[in-house]
């Protein structure tokens, strides 16, 4: 059964047929429902109203739980796209269309108008999982390829004692690698931050496997929110993009660790050591102090970076801002110019130092880069060309780290908006640029 798991949401057939029967949904949802043609003129009329009606109760309904969710419930701290609400239209004038059908029809009339309605709300549901880029397959909405991970194994970890291994500079396989790099899950526990938090992810190159194993630079990537570290899997595509880079680079790779700063799917901690956790605590201590003691890997912190999308993406910069000596390279894509709980500041503020909003304003990257050089730093920005309020982010960010001695390259993405397309086009330059950062011939 494994071509299921390999079927593709956002392109292929399957794509191509719910396009087709969503399409052929909404056409039998809009034909009037009564038996007579053709059908009398004041009927027509009747139903041509009701769908006016529907599509209207569907803007503001979706407009309203809308509104609900950002300002209300703080779901999201910035607004949805407008194409992810342009495409739940759809799905919602199907069910309200649908229900206007049940009176005027037979059973069976009932059940087509029920089919229809849902084959337009998969349409919707495939549009806007395909905006985002994030389940790419059967195998990644249902995640049997994430289960089948197994856990970090005795074997690959630093032995006591263990040098970080030879140069990398010069440096040749003793013998065979391995095609490609492995996956692998690990429990880093929050010592000293008390965190509770999911499992984290590890890529390993086929470096990691040589006898002569090289000192291997590390990547730390944070994911978005709501999220959690398998979506650096999924919509990142990290093992893709790491086996292409080693392939093409003698089966040298930075070892990537995924951790999990929130905790839970829809928990916010704004990477932050606030009265909400100690995230950042977390971020800085802990994990590095679990890489530096668990994997065989450079532990001269000049060669490790941190990167991360949306939220990951605001993540990264805060970590190269306030602790530049743990992780001196940053890679942000569609990072927020600032961590954010609510789209209203003052909410951010009251949840996490309610009466000292100074506490939470010095610990923004904007705000520390106008006081600290980063002469030693670099930054890799980006931002999808069709995602304007993460684009003026890109560039806000940009000149105040520019103008505070990062090394930076700034990128709008084409043919994009606020998905894990934004990272995909442009990962493989971001490791170059690391690569050049850390002055490695690769």
């Amino acid at each position: 059964m494994d071509w299921i798991s390999d079927i593709r949401l956002t392109d292929g057939p399957l794509y191509g047929t719910v396009l087709v029967l969503g399409v052929a949904g909404a056409a039998f949802l809009l034909v009037p429902p009564w038996r007579a043609s053709p059908v009398p003129a004041y009927r027509a009329r009747a139903w041509s109203v009701r769908i006016l009606i529907a599509a209207a109760a569907a803007c503001a309904l979706v407009g309203t739980v809308h509104w609900l969710l950002i300002n209300v419930f703080t779901v999201f701290p910035e607004d949805l796209p407008n194409p992810v609400l342009l495409w739940f239209l759809p799905g919602v004038t199907a069910v309200l269309l649908a229900l206007f059908r049940l009176p005027a029809t037979s059973w069976g009339g009932r059940g087509s108008g029920i089919m229809a309605a849902l084959l337009v709300v998969l349409l919707s549901a495939l549009q806007i999982n395909a905006y985002f880029g994030l389940n790419r397959s059967i195998s990644d909405l249902m995640g049997t390829a994430l289960a089948r991970i197994p856990v970090l194994e005795q074997e690959l970890t630093r032995h006591p004692g263990e040098a970080d291994g030879v140069a990398l500079q010069g440096w040749k396989p003793a013998g065979e690698l391995p095609d490609g790099g492995v996956l692998r899950k690990a429990a880093i526990p929050g010592t000293k931050s008390g965190m509770n938090v999911r499992d984290a992810y590890i890529y390993l190159p086929p470096a990691y496997f040589a006898a002569n194993r090289p000192a291997l630079p590390v990547l730390v990537l944070v994911a978005g929110q709501p999220g959690g570290p398998a979506d650096w899997l999924t919509g990142g595509a990290i093992r893709g993009h790491m086996d292409s880079f080693a392939a093409a680079h003698g089966g040298v790779a930075p070892v990537v660790v995924i951790p999990d700063p929130n905790g839970s799917q829809s928990a916010n901690t704004m990477c932050m050591d606030s009265r909400i956790a100690k995230a950042d605590t977390y971020l800085s201590e802990d994990v590095p102090q679990w890489i530096g003691s668990t994997l065989a890997v450079d532990t001269n912190h000049s060669h490790w970076a941190v990167g991360g999308f949306s939220f990951g993406g605001t993540c990264a910069v805060q970590m190269g801002t306030r602790h530049p000596e743990v992780y001196a390279d940053v890679l942000a894509f569609s990072s927020e110019a600032e961590p954010a709980i609510a789209k209203e500041r003052q909410k951010t503020i009251d949840a996490a130092f309610p009466g000292h909003p100074e506490e939470f304003t010095q610990q923004t990257p904007l705000e520390i880069m106008k006081h600290q050089r980063f002469e030693s730093s670099g930054m890799y920005l980006t931002a999808g060309q069709s995602d304007p309020e993460f684009v003026a982010n890109l560039h806000t960010l940009a000149a105040a780290a520019q103008n505070a001695g990062f090394t930076v390259q700034a990128h709008e993405v084409e043919h994009t908006g606020h998905s894990w397309d934004t990272s995909s086009k442009r990962f493989p330059d971001a490791l170059q640029f690391l690569g050049s950062r850390w002055g490695l011939q690769w």
